[in-house]
C-alpha cells in the first residue's frame, strides 16, 4: 500500500492561472504520496471558487477515494479539469475533505510565497 502523509503546509501559499491570483493560504496542507511529488491542498475557502467549474470528471484513488474535478475560468482562458477536490474521502485522508488541490500545468502556479 501507498503510504500517505499529510501535515500542515508551511508559511504561506498561493495560486495563480492566467494571471489572476485564486487563493493565498496559511492553512494549506501538503500531502506526501509514495515518491510522487508533494501536493498542496488549499482549504476552499480561501480559494475565489467562482473561478472553478465543476465539470463531469471524476477520478478514484484507492487510497483516497473520488475526487471531483473543475476547470478554471477566467477572462483570458479556460484550462480545463485543472483542480481536483475529495467531497468524501476515506477516512485515512478525511483531514482533505473541504480542500482543492491543483495540477502542476504551464498555465497554473502553486508556490510558497
Amino acid at each position: 500500500m501507498t503510504e500517505i502523509t499529510i501535515r500542515n503546509a508551511p508559511g504561506k501559499w498561493s495560486v495563480r492561472s492566467g494571471g489572476a491570483i485564486l487563493g493565498e493560504s496559511t492553512s494549506a496542507l501538503e500531502m506526501l504520496e509514495g515518491d510522487l511529488d508533494p501536493v498542496i491542498y488549499f482549504p476552499r475557502s480561501d480559494i475565489a471558487m467562482a473561478f472553478l467549474d465543476v465539470t463531469n470528471k471524476i477520478t478514484h484513488c484507492p487510497h483516497k477515494g473520488d475526487a471531483t474535478h473543475f476547470s478554471i475560468v477566467n477572462k483570458s482562458s479556460v484550462t480545463e479539469n485543472a483542480a481536483w477536490s475529495y467531497d468524501d474521502p476515506i477516512p485515512a485522508v478525511a483531514e482533505i475533505k473541504g480542500y482543492v488541490a491543483f495540477y502542476p500545468l504551464d498555465s497554473v502556479k502553486v508556490e510558497q510565497i
